[in-house]
C-alpha cells in the first residue's frame, strides 16, 4: 500500500513539473512572437506583421476608430501606419506576461513607437496588450490593443 501512495505522489510531482515546464515554454514562445512583431514593425514589413495575426484576430490599433476583425483590415491598418514616417520602430519598454493556459498567453506593457515626420524624429509612448494563442502548430496574435499614453 505504501508503494502505491509513493507512486501516486511521484506521479503528482512529475505532473506539476510538466505543467510548469509547459507554461514556461508557452511564455517563451509568446514573447518570441511579440519580438517578431516589433522587428516586422521596425522593418515596415506589412506582410510579415499581418501574418503574425490570426485570421480571426480582434485588433484595436492606436489609430483605429472601429474594432478590426478581418485580416485584410489589419493589413490596411499597417499599410497606412508603416508606409509613412519611416523609418519606424516599436519597443516594449516594460512588460508583464501571464500564461492563461498551455495555448494562450497575455502580454501587456508600455511601449515606445518611433518614426520620422517632416525630417524630425518622434517617439510616442503608449500602452499595448497582446493575447497570443496557439493555432494549430503556430502561435498567433488573437487580440491586439494599443493606446496612446495619457498626458
Amino acid at each position: 500500500m505504501k508503494r502505491f501512495f509513493a507512486g501516486l505522489a511521484l506521479a503528482a510531482v512529475l505532473s506539476v513539473a510538466s505543467l510548469s515546464s509547459a507554461a514556461a515554454d508557452s511564455k517563451t514562445e509568446a514573447l518570441q512572437l511579440v519580438d517578431q512583431w516589433a522587428k516586422a514593425f521596425a522593418a515596415s514589413d506589412v506582410d510579415g506583421i499581418t501574418k503574425l495575426h490570426a485570421p480571426d484576430a480582434l485588433f484595436m490599433g492606436t489609430g483605429s476608430k472601429t474594432i478590426v476583425v478581418k485580416s485584410e483590415d489589419i493589413r490596411s491598418y499597417f499599410e497606412n501606419a508603416l508606409m509613412n514616417n519611416r523609418p519606424r520602430g516599436a519597443k516594449l519598454t516594460a512588460q508583464e506576461s501571464m500564461v492563461l493556459s498551455d495555448g494562450a498567453v497575455l502580454v501587456t506593457g508600455l511601449d515606445a513607437v518611433s518614426g520620422v515626420r517632416d525630417g524630425a524624429p518622434f517617439t510616442n509612448q503608449g500602452r499595448v496588450t497582446f493575447i497570443i494563442a496557439k493555432r494549430g502548430p503556430d502561435w498567433k496574435i488573437v487580440h491586439f490593443h494599443r493606446s496612446a499614453m495619457p498626458r
